[in-house]
């Protein structure tokens, strides 16, 4: 019987580091839980989804189900959890995902399963003046004695894929990476999805993209262009305090760095 193997994306846009990705997988039926037309950040993504989904399938997927965007557009550990809860349904035996660190990440699935209930109070106890982000890494730092030096978003978002696979019969798999997340310099054979966005009119950015993708690349996109308007009318004359996990620091931080 094959083995079924689970991966969480947003493939903004997809290239080579996510074919890598799925490659590094091994053999099995790949469920890819992907975001929709919204990315976790709260950005329209560059293509939409049935664009994104068919670059996975013609790369190795074999499944391409939708994160709903109530879950896409959460902090990592709501994020993880509403993909793991939908990749769970689906049976899978494996989850693979990219990481910056070698951490044996199922030893963090035995520890979150061994103490949840302490390390939830420890994060409920914590001063609201703090983004639920910030109180996550004091909570890891406190119980694996973990640091974090804000570089690391996969490694982040790896450890809240072990918080939301305690208790499943999933097995973890990390594949390590090491070019820059966020980095908007094209270079080697691997650029990230923050590169290749970056430079998107630049024809050397099919270098970085599997050769079967040029077409697609040539589909409509979609920028913060499209919606800024909208957006800073809104957030400007609107109350924010509504809006899940937002706080008065934060709500001042946004109303006056966008005007």
């Amino acid at each position: 019987m094959q083995k079924i193997i689970g991966i969480v994306a947003e493939f903004n846009p997809f290239h080579n580091g996510h074919k890598y990705l799925l490659d590094q997988a091994g053999d099995g039926i790949k469920i890819v839980a992907m975001s929709g037309n919204f990315m976790q950040r709260g950005e329209p993504a560059l293509f939409d989804k049935w664009t994104r989904a068919e670059m996975a399938l013609k790369n190795g997927a074999d499944i391409v189900v939708e994160l709903p965007v109530m879950g896409a557009v959460q902090a990592a550990d709501f994020f993880a959890q509403a993909a793991v809860d939908i990749l769970d349904k689906m049976e899978i035996d494996e989850l693979v995902f990219g990481s910056e660190s070698a951490l044996d990440y199922q030893k963090i699935v035995t520890l979150y399963k061994e103490k949840s209930t302490e390390m939830e109070n420890f994060i409920k106890n914590l001063p609201d003046t703090l983004s639920y982000p910030e109180k996550t890494q004091m909570m890891w730092q406190k119980f694996s004695g973990l640091q974090f030096d804000g570089n690391t978003p996969n490694h982040v978002l790896a450890l809240a894929y072990a918080k939301a696979s305690a208790g499943k019969n999933i097995q973890l798999h990390a594949v390590r990476r090491s070019n820059d997340f966020h980095s908007k310099n094209l270079s080697g054979q691997i650029a990230s999805a923050t590169a290749i966005r970056a430079n998107i009119d630049q024809q050397n950015i099919f270098n970085f993209v599997p050769e079967n993708l040029k077409q697609l690349y040539q589909q409509p996109r979609v920028t913060w262009d499209d919606y800024f308007t909208l957006l800073k009318y809104k957030v400007i004359f609107q109350d924010l305090s509504g809006i899940f996990q937002m706080n008065t620091e934060l709500e001042n931080r946004i109303k006056t760095t966008i005007k």
